[in-house]
């Protein structure tokens, strides 16, 4: 099995951290990694990107030119998500903030409300963490099931108060697309 996954949003969004808490727990599965943000000099607002493969076997490139799933947080994203999604392929898009879908019928797009249901639970920060549960559920590629003990070292001590909320995000994410 390999999994390659394009992100896509703007830079606050949490695509790095995504993409980041995405291989850490891929790791902890026993699988293979790699993980290559990218993101403009903005510390806010600006484009923010990560190629992500998860894998059972040897990676020889951590680049995802043709990705088997992407992730779209927003709508200035979605020419690029749509670019890059391989024929047949899985979209997941945040429909909080995509108003227009993919123009690509081939592909199998899920439509994940995640401002919304962040709202919901009480921080609208969590929004990347429902797409990564919706993201699980969907490519089946990683099961996210070691996030408790990831969180406690991902985050720093004064965000600890975080983790919570961020699991329940996850297990929201994967409840939307099931």
């Amino acid at each position: 099995m390999t999994e390659k996954t394009f992100m896509t949003g703007f830079g606050g969004q949490g695509i790095i951290s995504m993409g980041q808490l995405w291989v850490y727990c891929a790791m902890k599965e026993g699988l293979k990694v790699t993980f290559f943000p990218f993101y403009g000099a903005e510390k806010r607002g600006g484009i923010a990107r990560a190629s992500v493969i998860v894998s059972d076997s040897e990676i020889t490139s951590p680049i995802v030119t043709v990705a088997d799933s992407v992730v779209i947080m927003n709508q200035d994203s979605v020419e690029i998500g749509e670019k890059v999604c391989k024929e047949g392929g899985i979209i997941c898009v945040n429909s909080s903030l995509v108003k227009k879908d993919p123009a690509r019928p081939d592909a199998r797009i899920y439509h994940i409300p995640c401002n919304e249901i962040a709202l919901k639970l009480g921080n609208v920060r969590v929004a990347n963490m429902i797409m990564m549960g919706a993201l699980s559920k969907v490519t089946g590629a990683v099961k996210l099931q070691d996030l408790d003990t990831i969180l406690p070292s991902y985050f720093s001590s004064n965000k600890r108060s975080l983790i919570e909320i961020n699991i329940a995000a996850v297990e929201e994410g994967k409840k939307v697309v099931a």
